[in-house]
């Protein structure tokens, strides 16, 4: 049996494992070791095994448990509701104003949090019964939420960012610097989708009560402390004050100090973000080392190379092969959740995106866009299962159609980082020539 055949075989392996719900972690470790045994002997795959774990020491991935720290003192600081405010009367007196708000919000929150799942959750509960008050569509109300949770993982800084960067070797500050773009033009997408069904469905989107522009300025400044953060943890990267690890170190304090000031963050809250911030990097630690097992395992059968090879001698345009792996990521989003389908597939794909000449920054933003479809498409959906649990009387086929028009958003920026390549690059190239 050659070594090509034992990756494929692993490969289906690992499908079938993650269908019966074995967890992730375990399902490529156990992958990656029986793999790399059927290669190269037992002896030296447990080598493999019992080293990876020691690998996570690594000083760069401190950087995960101090930004999940952070955002998880953002929400339960109450910043979320103070976001949600600002954004209402910015946009007060338009009709979606609403929607516009949460998206607005959304993309604020995700700036201090980097999880698309936590700012799903968060903004369920708050935009969604505001929403449904005011006479909003529910399918309105529950897509505008589903959709602006996916900012999470693209705008800086993202927790999917640096898990990518980690895993295939790259900046992490080029690639949350190569995010902000395609993230607040993703947003600007959102808003024109809600302002567009705003107009041709108005009974949708009520209008609301207009707001005097003093109100609204001083309104807006309860988002000094998204400012604040923000400026900390990715303008000082940007600025070369702070190393991606110290920056998030910086952020997590300053947020524990202006969370401190607030009448809703006491000690049990704290111990409530400690406790969370453990959950999360433990599990997330527990998924890269299966991970980099798995991916010792993908080396070794050469797989990569073979599909190099079998691409060169179809003789397809490189766009063409962009393509046909973009749409397997969507296939994947269907059954696997954003951390899995990265960890998987980089090992697998950023050689060939390399041999084809592509740059693997600009991948990397193309890749977490995808992936955030993924996030709000059937069957799993990720965020329209968590909106669903915080609102139980919502039928779930009524958030899958409500989600819907968003989608386009997503394949107009899809197209535009294809054709435009430098809306990911540019400002990577202007911060770090």
């Amino acid at each position: 049996m050659t070594t090509q055949l034992i990756g494929l075989f692993g490969i289906a392996g690992l499908v079938l494992l993650t269908f019966l719900r074995v967890p992730l972690g375990a399902a490529m470790g156990l992958t990656g070791l029986i793999g790399y045994a059927a290669i190269d002997g037992w002896e030296k795959a447990f080598i493999v095994f019992g080293d990876t774990p020691y690998t996570l020491s690594q000083y760069a991935f401190s950087v995960l448990p101090l930004f999940i720290f952070m955002g998880s003192i953002a929400t339960r600081a109450g910043m979320s509701q103070e976001l949600f405010v600002a954004a209402n009367a910015i946009f007060a007196g338009r009709r979606g104003a609403l929607p516009m708000a949460t998206i607005g919000a959304c993309a604020g929150f995700a700036a201090i949090s980097g999880s698309s799942v936590a700012t799903a959750a968060t903004f369920s509960q708050i935009a969604v019964p505001e929403m449904r008050r005011y006479g909003y569509d529910e399918r309105l109300a529950t897509g505008s939420v589903a959709a602006g949770g996916t900012l999470g993982i693209l705008i800086p800084p993202s927790v999917i960012m640096v898990i990518y960067a980690l895993a295939a070797e790259e900046s992490v500050p080029a690639l949350f610097a190569a995010g902000m773009v395609p993230g607040l033009l993703l947003t600007l997408l959102f808003v024109a989708v809600v302002w567009v069904i705003a107009r041709l469905r108005p009974e949708w989107a009520p209008a609301g009560a207009r707001m005097p522009w003093r109100e609204r300025l001083v309104a807006a400044t309860a988002m000094w402390k998204l400012i604040v953060l923000f400026g900390l943890a990715v303008g000082g990267i940007y600025t070369g004050w702070f190393s991606p690890t110290e920056a998030a170190g910086v952020a997590s304090f300053a947020a524990l100090v202006i969370a401190a000031a607030s009448p809703r963050f006491g000690w049990s809250e704290f111990f409530d973000c400690l406790a969370d911030t453990l959950r999360t990097t433990a599990m997330l630690m527990f998924i890269i080392a299966g991970a980099w097992i798995f991916a010792y395992f993908v080396v070794q059968t050469r797989l990569p190379t073979a599909l190099i090879q079998l691409i060169e001698a179809m003789a397809l345009a490189p766009w063409a092969v962009i393509v046909m792996i973009l749409a397997f990521y969507i296939l994947l989003g269907c059954v696997l959740e954003s951390v899995a389908i990265i960890l998987v597939t980089v090992p697998v794909f950023l050689p060939i995106i390399l041999a084809l000449g592509y740059d693997p920054v600009w991948y990397g933003v193309l890749m977490v866009v995808v992936v955030e479809v993924g996030l709000i498409t059937p069957p799993v959906g990720l965020n329209i299962f968590v909106i669903r649990a915080q609102l139980e009387d919502i039928e779930l086929g009524t958030i899958f159609r409500g989600i819907g028009p968003f989608l386009i958003a997503d394949a107009v920026l899809i197209l535009l980082l294809m054709l435009f390549p430098g809306l990911a690059l540019w400002l990577p190239g202007l911060l770090f020539p």
